[in-house]
């Protein structure tokens, strides 16, 4: 068994060989807690989960962290216009982020460091830097000089001749190409004591310092969105080696979810709060619609991806109902089928693996069909092992609220849907076939779903 990835700086997918074996660390670049999340920003942390759930399957123990960028421009920026406290954004930011991760089944990370915890840390690399030659200070400002690292910009593969970092709102570069590791503080921004005065961290700094501190000198995965990789990926690696440590030995990203092809983005007006996706959709189908295409695939948001993600969704919990209505309780396979395993472990090919539960979807139902009760529970046992690897178990106890919202009014609506449906069995039993067509199509523009079984007629939610 060995598990591939796309490794960003090979440019290609290789084995994956563990720094230590049978463990797995993995640093994620997490939010920049500015304003509460759309999910563009959440597929990062539930791709990143998946990975965290296949890695752990197949035995490895995993050390799994994800930063929170809790000071920066835009937040020194949003507090000056709102009259409130820096601090105060990103914490009510960082809640709601949680939430978005909590609703759509990502368990917490084994460490979550926020930015502002490590500012000691960031002096000593900074010190550490500027003594070996590769920064230097201007005006209260620390910057590293990118041409003392000969390996900048091997990750993103330009020319550093035709680079320009972008506009960081800083002065006093001894090379337009230099990025700031440590700002002045200006009047009335947040700011900490350091050496060369006062100031406040840049954002590259931050992640090269907590990934240092949390995994060592040398860990196996980093990963992020696509859009980090320049400059804020280049920018820690530069920083990492230049300080002495070997830094990621992988470097893993993931594509965006896009509208009218360009990047989710506040800034663009044309983000979609997780806080108002979870009141329109369950949240466990948001989680199959941003979750099973592959990590590396560009998503394009749209109503109709969603009503077909909630389609397709509902194929699978049908049956697990209807298996569980018949045998009762199944507990999941030891094991997933060996094609699902081969899938996942061909840099995560989700889509691949989520073809074999379909297919073992319908080999069950068709011993439903049969009354072939004990194939039935053999497929089904196959499902929620499969399931439970990318996070999508219905009969998990993290989804169990789901069923359980809106109890009373599944009740009356029940009992309503059962008047109608006895009107439909009468006008079949007088063979009135063209009433019965007619009910079930009614029910059906309704957003009901009909089907018949030996036990009688059973309805569901179709799809929006």
């Amino acid at each position: 068994m060995t598990i591939r990835l796309y490794d960003t700086s090979a440019r290609q997918i290789r084995d994956f060989a563990p720094l230590t074996p049978g463990c797995v660390s993995i640093y994620l670049c997490g939010p920049t807690v500015q304003a509460a999340p759309h999910i563009g920003h959440i597929r990062s942390g539930l791709n990143f989960d998946i990975m965290r759930r296949w890695f752990e399957y197949r035995g490895y123990d995993v050390t799994f962290i994800r930063n929170v960028t809790d000071i920066d421009d835009k937040i020194i920026t949003k507090a000056a216009e709102q009259n409130r406290p820096w601090w105060s954004i990103g914490y009510e930011n960082e809640r709601v982020f949680n939430d978005g991760y909590a609703a759509l089944g990502c368990p917490p990370p084994t460490y979550e460091p926020r930015a502002t915890g490590h500012v000691t840390e960031m002096v000593e690399m900074m010190r550490g830097l500027i003594e070996r030659g590769h920064a230097y200070e201007a005006d209260g400002s620390i910057y590293f000089d990118v041409r003392s690292y000969p390996g900048y910009l091997s990750l993103s593969n330009q020319d550093i001749d035709d680079l320009r970092q972008p506009d960081e709102g800083v002065s006093g570069k001894r090379d337009p190409r230099d990025f700031a590791m440590w700002k002045a503080a200006k009047p009335g921004e947040p700011y900490w004591e350091t050496p060369w005065g006062r100031g406040r961290p840049g954002w590259h700094l931050e992640c090269s310092v907590m990934a240092h501190k949390y995994l060592g000198s040398a860990f196996d995965i980093h990963g992020g969105g696509l859009d980090l990789i320049f400059p804020h990926h280049e920018n820690e690696i530069a920083q990492a080696k230049a300080y002495g440590d070997e830094f990621a030995r992988y470097w893993v990203h993931n594509a965006w979810v896009t509208m009218s092809g360009e990047k989710m983005s506040k800034s663009l007006g044309n983000s979609v709060l997780v806080s108002e996706m979870v009141k329109a959709w369950r949240p466990i189908v948001l989680r199959y619609y941003l979750g099973t295409p592959h990590y590396r695939s560009m998503i394009e948001y749209s109503e109709d991806a969603l009503r077909e993600a909630e389609s397709a969704f509902a194929r699978i919990e049908g049956f697990v109902q209807r298996v569980v209505e018949k045998a009762g309780p199944v507990e999941p396979s030891a094991e997933v089928p060996p094609a699902f395993a081969e899938a996942m472990d061909d840099d995560f090919g989700v889509p691949q693996a989520l073809a074999v539960v379909h297919t073992t979807v319908r080999q069950g139902n068709s011993a439903l069909a049969a009354d072939d009760k004990e194939a039935a529970v053999a497929r089904l046992a196959e499902v929620r092992a499969m399931l439970g690897v990318l996070g999508l178990d219905p009969l998990d106890a993290h989804w169990a609220g789901e069923s359980d919202r809106g109890e009373d009014l599944h009740g009356v609506v029940d009992s309503l849907v059962r008047l109608v449906l006895d009107q439909r069995e009468a006008a079949r039993g007088r063979k009135d076939w063209a009433t019965a067509d007619a009910i079930r199509d009614q029910l059906g523009q309704a957003g009901l779903t009909i089907e018949d079984s030996p036990q009688g007629p059973r309805w569901s939610l179709g799809p929006r």
